[in-house]
């Protein structure tokens, strides 16, 4: 099973709820942190990590004595990566999305593949917890290549839980497309409504079913319930806006670990998940 724990906005708790899941999980999981931009996860769960593995991606790097300024490459390129600019070829890598087009058309072999790196990668354990994050290099705009180099690392485990980013941009439907169910995490507040409307839009666009967990559930409004009613979509856990929570947090450290009550909470909240996806399955 493909679990992602996604948000319609930052700072909800979803990457609390990710890695507490991980935790009670233990040997069923591997926990994949996608959120390559500002991953996290890692600050909860101290696994022991091997050596960063660069992730790379093709780019256009242009042979100037080969090249007849044909323009076939810069007509195909819609991002305008490879452009002619008076009597020079140019190249912006970064802002080629690595079609390979270019060097396909070049009828001359003027243009070849080079490599930019995007970021790296870095796996490892956690106890008996599997875990995998990717790290985006500073200034580096696109993470969706690198979100799909994390997920390749999913293994075999009975699940993988996939810490999606926050939002609904490309990183996140790269995070969460293909997967088995998707875990929304909000809050009961006006901004917490509204984005949590753009992410169910997303899920329902991907075809994946969903469920809800609502953090800080006793501050704000009903208004999240409400809708979460009128749309069908189950509410599966509710955290309250607890000192001790907050302290933990603060601190690191894993509800599960120091609060007993929530380990018992987050391991029925596996076996609703699982249900709900297979559920989901068959209505499909």
């Amino acid at each position: 099973m493909i679990l992602s724990i996604a948000s319609g906005k930052g700072g909800t708790g979803k990457t609390t709820i990710a890695v507490n899941l991980a935790r009670v999980l233990g040997r069923k999981a591997r926990l994949l942190d996608c959120d390559v931009e500002e991953p996290n996860a890692q600050l909860f769960i101290n696994a022991v990590l091997g050596n960063p593995v660069p992730v790379t991606t093709p780019v256009p790097a242009v042979d100037e004595d080969a090249c007849t300024m044909c323009g076939e490459c810069g007509d195909l390129c819609r991002f305008k990566a490879i452009v002619i600019v008076g009597t020079s070829l140019l190249t912006f890598p970064e802002l080629c999305h690595s079609c390979g087009g270019c060097w396909e058309v070049c009828s001359v072999g003027a243009v070849s593949q080079a490599q930019r790196e995007l970021g790296v990668i870095e796996e490892g354990t956690s106890g008996e917890l599997e875990f995998a994050h990717g790290r985006l290099r500073v200034g580096e705009a696109m993470a969706p290549p690198l979100v799909r180099a994390v997920r390749e690392r999913m293994g075999t485990r009975e699940v993988t839980i996939i810490d999606a980013p926050p939002g609904t941009s490309c990183p996140v439907i790269a995070a969460m497309r293909d997967t088995d169910f998707v875990l929304l995490v909000t809050e009961p507040t006006p901004f917490g409504l509204h984005d949590l409307k753009l992410a169910v839009g997303a899920v329902r666009a991907l075809g994946i079913p969903c469920g809800l967990v609502i953090n800080r559930s006793d501050l704000g409004d009903r208004k999240v319930t409400e809708y979460a009613a009128a749309e069908g979509i189950p509410i599966l856990m509710e955290i309250p806006f607890d000192r001790k929570i907050a302290e933990a947090y603060s601190r690191g450290e894993l509800l599960v670990d120091v609060m007993p009550e929530w380990r018992r909470k987050f391991e029925a909240l596996y076996p609703d998940i699982v249900k709900l996806a297979v559920e989901g399955d068959s209505d499909a």
